[in-house]
Formats: structure tokens, C-alpha cells, sequence
């Protein structure tokens, strides 16, 4: 496992063996970087700015500081997309973030889209054996991946529209899990906190100025209502995070990282299989390499 950081990560951080970035002197070295990579990547595009979908949560919100750091804040539009009734309190919250930073936010509900698309297409889709898997409809997770391909949609409509980029907001312990949903938040042209642990993005945050009252937030995806990351993954960020780091970053064996840490070998197993199994979302779709062509990567585009 440890070539998963080459595939999805760019080491140039540096992150020392067997620790976090968490210190004072390490945090503002990251936050230089990602401001530089930011505007780089935007000057690189010849983009006006990017679009960053808010939901109130820790990631959202210190990805936008961030880039209003980089570009200023009349260069970010920031998006609010709520499904569920359960999420106007983080809407409400990113917008006020929002404004706070200067800038513009606009809010889109997107219930009406789902019924839609449940009453068009999904009707049409449905299989003999729908594979219900005991939750209601709205926690089916296939319409919380079609939730997160929709605010997805709209991020890249106004991106499109407005000659901007997308920033996505997950971080290393998501993508390293596979915790997203492909070409839907996994969709987007930069990831300014990928490269960084959760554990890192809430040290980050404290240090960049987000409220106490979001870096201290339960950590949600917003798939469906009531969702929680710990519920879906099965242990917190606090036992995650140096799993991960001992399985990928120093290569150690599942057995030996789960004795270090005390935790419970199934729960270590668990989260070492997500990785392993989600490794195709961290990577571009497979071709047969006809003449060794599959080999060349295709240039970017929206």
C-alpha cells in the first residue's frame, strides 16, 4: 500500500514520517503552499477565479479562505446546494462564512432536481431487484451519489459560465478511503487539502482563523440526512488518520500498525480494505493500451 501517496499525492509537502503537520512553523508553510498552488493553477488556466461548493463544514469553508487568500475575494463564488431540510443550518452557516470572506454566494436547493430525476430517469432504472439496502429513500446511497453529482453539475455549470475552475474541498483521509463519490465531489480541476490529513486540515483551520464552532463540527459528507463520517467509515478521523499514515506512509503491515495503535484488528482491516478497494477512484479510467497509447495522459479540460 505504500505507493498509494505517489498515486494521489504530491510529496513535495514533505510530511515527516510518523507525525502530523500540526506545529506553527509546519502549518504556515503548507498554507504558502496551497496559496501558491491556487493562484498558480489559476493563472495556469487563464481562469478568472474559482468556484468553491460550500456546505458549512471544515474542509468547504477553509478551502475558501484559502483561496480568497490566493485571488482575492471577488475572484471566488462560493455555492450553497442543500437536498435535505437537515442541512439549512450548514447553508445558512457558509453563508455567512461567506460573507465574512466578501464574497459571492449563491444558494441553490436542489430537492426539486432529485424528485425529478427520480420521477424521469430513476423510475426508468430501477432493476427487478432494486439491492435496497434497509434505508429510506433519501439514504439509498445511490441517490446520495446522484445528490453529489448534482452539486457537482451546478458547481461546473457556473465554473463553465463564468471561465473559472472548481475547487474541490476533500482532504488525504477521504481520498485515500475513497470517501467521495466519482465525478461527483471526486470531480474537480485542484484539491487544495489533499495532500493534508484531516487531523491537518483541523489544525490548519484553527491556524488560517475558521470558527471553533465549525473546525469542532461532525464531519459529514451530506449524502443524506443525519449521514455522519464515522457512521459510514467506522471509526473517527482521531483513529483513522494514524492507520492510514502507518499503512500507507510507512508501509507497516496491518497487524504491526493496529498492536502500535491499540485498535481492533477488524476495524484496521476495515479501513485498509476501503483503501484498497477504492483505488480506481483515484485514478483516470483504464484503456487497453493499444500501442502503449493508454500510457499518454490526455489534457485537461472542463
Amino acid at each position: 500500500m505504500g505507493a498509494e501517496r505517489k498515486t494521489i499525492v504530491d510529496a513535495g509537502i514533505g510530511c515527516t514520517t510518523g507525525t502530523f503537520i500540526t506545529d506553527r512553523p509546519g502549518l504556515e508553510l503548507v498554507r504558502s503552499r496551497i496559496i501558491d498552488d491556487i493562484r498558480t493553477t489559476v493563472e495556469d488556466a487563464g481562469a478568472t477565479g474559482v468556484v468553491v461548493a460550500m456546505s458549512g463544514g471544515i474542509d468547504s469553508t477553509a478551502t475558501a479562505e484559502l483561496a480568497v487568500e490566493a485571488l482575492g475575494s471577488d475572484r471566488v463564488l462560493g455555492l450553497g446546494l442543500p437536498c435535505h431540510k437537515s442541512e439549512r443550518t450548514g447553508v445558512s452557516e457558509a453563508r455567512t462564512i461567506a460573507e465574512g470572506l466578501g464574497i459571492e454566494f449563491r444558494e441553490i436547493q436542489l430537492r426539486p432536481v432529485l424528485e425529478a430525476f427520480k420521477e424521469t430517469a430513476a423510475i426508468e432504472l430501477e432493476s427487478q431487484d432494486d439491492g435496497d439496502d434497509g434505508r429510506p429513500d433519501e439514504r439509498n446511497h445511490a441517490f446520495g451519489n446522484v445528490i453529489a453529482r448534482l452539486r457537482m453539475c451546478c458547481a461546473y455549470y457556473a465554473a463553465n459560465r463564468q471561465h473559472r475552475l472548481v475547487l474541490g474541498t476533500a482532504n488525504r483521509s477521504e481520498l485515500l478511503l475513497g470517501y467521495f463519490t466519482k465525478y461527483g465531489d471526486g470531480a474537480a480541476d485542484a484539491y487544495p487539502l489533499g495532500d493534508l490529513y484531516k487531523t491537518e486540515v483541523r489544525a490548519l483551520a484553527k491556524r488560517i482563523g475558521v470558527p471553533r464552532r465549525i473546525v469542532s463540527k461532525e464531519p459529514s459528507a451530506g449524502f443524506w440526512a443525519d449521514q455522519t463520517d464515522a457512521d459510514e467509515l467506522g471509526a473517527t478521523y482521531d483513529v483513522i488518520d494514524p492507520l492510514l499514515q502507518r499503512l500507507v506512509d510507512e508501509d507497516e503491515s496491518i497487524e504491526d500498525a493496529a498492536a502500535t495503535l491499540e485498535i481492533d484488528r477488524e476495524t484496521a482491516r476495515s479501513i485498509a480494505w476501503l483503501c484498497a478497494e477504492t483505488e480506481h477512484k483515484r485514478s483516470l479510467p483504464p484503456t487497453p493500451g493499444i500501442a502503449d497509447r493508454g500510457a499518454e495522459q490526455p489534457p485537461a479540460r472542463q
